[in-house]
């Protein structure tokens, strides 16, 4: 699969670096340098193969300074995440560490430059940075870290070595700062998890040291965790470009400040800038701020006690109860936002707006509320606030330091509430010029198209050889909005030429051209600002989102297709501030309920019950559920024939290797920093994985799903895993003994694809694989975002599908016919085996390695399965098995199955 490079242009640059070691080339340059760089020559860029690097290293000379401040910023800002330093470990222990590690590819700076160019194992390639910023961050790395602390991999830049380099009339574009996470346009409003400062705001307090990493004093933070940031002034571009907004809080149904600014937020966050560990400021003049507290009071008691859930540091989180206040969803107008909650009996519209009184920012809000059994009270602002009220049935007052607007009993009322920064005069004067509160009730039935135009993207028909050919379906990168693309979560409707897809981004779209094959797809952006959208699902023709903040229901009231109305349709989540609680994943079952898996947080002890869990909500959306506990970033959700789950999870801490886990209500999978662990901290305190995934054979694993696909042959009916880490998919050749379920994973024969996979679906119309997927955090793989067709041919597969460990040896069962006397050759068998140690450190090294001698090889009668007799085999952490054999047609092939074994079953007869 040839990478169009393209499409990179918006690639973020994630400068992840995960060069492991190796004993170095003894020879000052190495001209022989490896050939497992993920982009081929061909895929790079032209002014790549004409680079002038003896010019870009004399450079160095007369830029030095600036060339290490440079290469610092760019390390600090992107590289540091997961390397860290010699003093503070990075959140991924196994990263290179340039101070003491061993550089596989090569320690010049040519080697390196080229492994940074081209990507190689898990590094994937940094196309977004110039040649001259890759020789910047080279020489911060060497100046700084290699130099006096790891000697031996420091090559001197002499005469002689710059004479061997190659020669080039270029030195390639020049560098420019790229943030298309900061020139997006969202929409008019963006939910995310923001921490609302003034000007002149503290340095953020950052724990570090071994994990897990103590928790932070933030109990006088002012965080809106499920915050709705509202563009108040005019203007293209949406939220991102905006100069004024409103920050509404859901969990609370508070307004937790308003702010004015040339800048939105500092786009500190994993999912914008690449941070981890760290949630995005706002930047702006903050003109007034509510703590994080009931914003109105309780409609049984009057008071306004926060009874939430209380962590561990002393934070509340989660939403209150739905008999006091409920956020019911978001109807957008034009650019207008309206928010619908309850509180109590009553049902309330709220807009916000923005006036102005001589030159200063006047923040509106109009609230139309109907009749409620008691009377109601809201706080506004902090008492010195300037506040003022317009409309009948409520009243302002003042309350344990606070302004709050008190309103009547069994009455609808419509009001409109002015604020100003304190000090602002003639507010009162002022409130009664202004335009009366506006009834919000033709708002929420659904206005123009925002986003009207409808884009096109060409399907590049896959031809390769083998059982399977890939298209390659990316997305319109070009699109007016500045899209980034990257693509979480896809399904189908009922018309199969039809379906949609989230973007981690905020988005959904509509997407048609799937079956009919006209080469070319047609996009329609039909909704956007969600939180961190992870998994899709169309229910009955309805579309639902899992948002990190929400399970939202999306509503066309006047048929064009845009999303007039976000429904709230399930807002139990219980979110804080950590980067890490990914929302992964939609399902549902037979009965109509839905699944999905909530992440913990990364090297940290975990605060609310749902970190690291596998939830469930009800068919209507009234009630959630913890299935199963102790994932620490369980990537989606695959729900069995039987009931069963399957969620996948990451190597870390308490982790030695990625886990692919078949799931049972109550049980727990081995994160001892989840909420509540088991004492018992050994194998036997958790459920087993069905494998230990090892990193060389996928880096991360997402999703899984079953083969729904008569067109796919003897694979109908299997179980695939989808590789985020490595951009690829594996069969699961799995066996049940007793009640554990063990297996493991064999590679499909494609090629890599440019982006991780996230989420995949069979199409009911063509019967083929459709995946999407993206790069964001921890992926090698160079594209942004990607949409892919898997499409089986009639050609022989020969993929193992079946796998039984016994007293005596391995079984393999394949999809097709075999050459007995190939099989029976055991030197075509190689199997190895080994041990982890789970411990709370980050990952495990191999223990205990051994290779098993396979003593006889042999073909049952149905000519597709092998039996190995295996004399020394034993249950282990993780086993290999390579083979290279024939087909039925005299055809080589070479494959390798990686799996766990738990138990050893009886020897059966085939």
């Amino acid at each position: 699969m040839k990478i169009n490079l393209n499409s990179l242009s918006g690639l973020l640059f994630f400068a992840i670096l995960l060069i492991t070691g190796c004993k170095p080339n003894s020879s000052t340059q190495e001209t022989d340098l490896p050939t497992g760089f993920i982009l081929q020559e061909s895929d790079l860029p032209d002014y790549e193969k004409d680079i002038d690097h003896r010019e870009l290293l004399t450079a160095l000379d007369d830029r030095s300074d600036e060339s290490i401040r440079t290469g610092e910023h760019i390390y600090n800002n992107t590289c540091f995440n997961c390397h860290g330093n010699p003093d503070q470990e990075g959140s991924m222990p196994n990263a290179f560490k340039f101070w003491e590690g061993e550089f596989k590819v090569g320690k010049d700076p040519y080697s390196i430059y080229q492994t940074l160019t081209r990507g190689y194992g898990s590094m994937p390639p940094q196309v977004s940075l110039t040649p001259t910023e890759k020789y910047d961050l080279i020489n911060y790395l060497r100046e700084t870290f290699i130099r006096e602390k790891n000697p031996g991999q420091f090559v001197e830049i002499d005469s002689t070595y710059l004479a061997s380099l190659p020669m080039g009339s270029t030195t390639g574009p020049a560098p420019k700062e790229f943030k298309p996470w900061a020139e997006m346009d969202y929409g008019n409003f963006l939910i995310n998890t923001y921490e609302l400062v003034g000007l002149n705001a503290p340095e953020r307090e950052r724990s570090s040291g071994p994990s897990p990493l103590p928790d932070e004093n933030l109990i006088k933070a002012n965080f809106a965790y499920k915050g709705i940031a509202v563009r108040l002034d005019q203007g293209k571009g949406g939220v991102a470009a905006g100069k004024a907004w409103m920050m509404f809080d859901h969990d609370l149904m508070r307004v937790a400040g308003a702010l004015t600014g040339e800048g939105f937020i500092d786009w500190e966050a994993i999912l914008f800038n690449g941070k981890h560990n760290i949630s995005p400021r706002t930047v702006g003049d903050l003109h007034f701020s509510n703590p994080v507290a009931p914003a109105w009071a309780n409609p049984s008691t009057g008071k306004f006690d926060d009874p939430r859930f209380q962590a561990r540091d002393g934070r509340k989180f989660g939403p209150l109860s739905r008999e006091w206040a409920q956020y019911k969803g978001l109807y957008q107008f034009r650019d207008r936002v309206i928010i619908f909650y309850t509180v109590g009996s009553a049902k309330v519209l709220e807009t916000f707006g923005l006036e102005t009184l001589e030159n200063q920012p006047i923040f509106t809000r109009t609230l139309n509320i109907s009749p409620s059994v008691k009377p109601l009270k809201m706080r506004i602002a902090p008492k010195g606030t300037a506040v003022g009220l317009v409309g009948e049935g409520a009243v302002l007052k003042e309350e344990s330091g606070f302004l709050v607007m008190e309103t009547s009993p069994s009455r609808p009322i419509k009001v409109k509430i002015l604020i100003g920064k304190s000090g602002i005069k003639g507010l009162s004067q002022y409130a009664k010029t202004t335009t009366p509160p506006e009834s919000l009730e033709s708002l929420t039935t659904g206005g123009p198209s925002r986003y009207p135009q409808k884009l096109t993207s060409e399907v590049q028909s896959g031809t390769q050889e083998g059982p399977f050919q890939v298209d390659i379906m990316n997305p319109p990168f070009d699109s007016p909005w500045k899209n980034q693309f990257r693509l979480s979560g896809i399904d189908f409707f009922k018309d199969p030429n039809k379906g949609v897809i989230c973007s981690t981004d905020g988005d959904v779209w509509m997407v048609e051209g799937f079956t009919k094959n006209s080469g070319n797809l047609t996009w329609q952006r039909i909704a956007s600002g969600m939180f961190q959208p992870l998994g899709i699902k169309v229910v009955n023709e309805e579309i639902f989102v899992t948002c990190r903040d929400q399970l939202v229901k999306l509503h066309d009231f006047n048929g064009d297709r845009e999303t007039d109305y976000y429904e709230a349709f399930n807002s139990d989540h219980l979110v804080t501030d950590h980067f890490h609680e990914f929302a992964m994943g939609l399902q549902t079952d037979k009965e109509g309920n839905f699944y999905y898996a909530k992440s913990a947080r990364h090297a940290r002890e975990a605060l609310v019950p749902q970190h690291g869990t596998l939830i469930k909500v009800s068919k209507d959306g009234q009630k959630t559920e913890i299935i199963a506990t102790g994932f620490r970033a369980a990537n989606g959700v695959c729900i069995n024939p039987d009931g069963t789950f399957i969620v996948t999870d990451q190597e870390g801490h308490w982790n030695p290797m990625n886990r692919i886990n078949w799931v049972k209500k109550g049980g727990f999978y081995g994160n001892m920093f989840g909420f509540n662990p088991p004492k018992d901290s050994t194998e036997k305190g958790m459920e087993q994985p069905l494998v230990w995934v090892e990193r060389d054979r996928d880096q991360s694993p997402s999703e899984l799903l079953w083969v729904d696909s008569k067109k796919w042959g003897a694979l109908n009916g299997k179980l695939l895993n989808l590789s985020y880490g490595y951009g690829k998919v594996f069969v699961v050749p799995f066996e049940k003994v007793g009640s554990q379920v063990q297996g493991g994973i064999f590679e499909l024969p494609i090629p890599r694809f440019s982006t991780g996979v996230m989420r995949g679906r069979f199409n009911p119309g063509d019967g083929q694989l459709y995946l999407c997927g993206l790069s964001a955090w921890g992926s090698t793989q160079p594209q942004l975002g990607g949409l892919y067709r898997i499409r089986k041919v009639d050609q022989p597969m020969v993929i193992p599908v079946g796998i039984q460990a016994t007293k005596t040896g391995i079984t393999l069962t394949f999809t097709d016919n075999l050459d007995a006397t190939s099989v029976q050759d055991t030197s075509h068998f190689r199997v190895k085996i080994w041990d982890l140690l789970r411990s709370r450190k980050y990952g495990s090294k191999h223990h205990n390695e051994q290779i098993l001698q396979v003593t006889k090889a042999e073909l049952s009668p149905d000519k597709k399965t092998i039996k190995l007799t295996i004399p020394n085999i034993k249950p282990t952490w993780g086993m290999e098995i390579q083979y290279h054999i024939k087909d039925d047609q005299g055809v080589l092939r070479e494959g390798l199955v990686q799996n766990t074994i738990h138990q050893l079953g009886e020897v059966t007869t085939r």
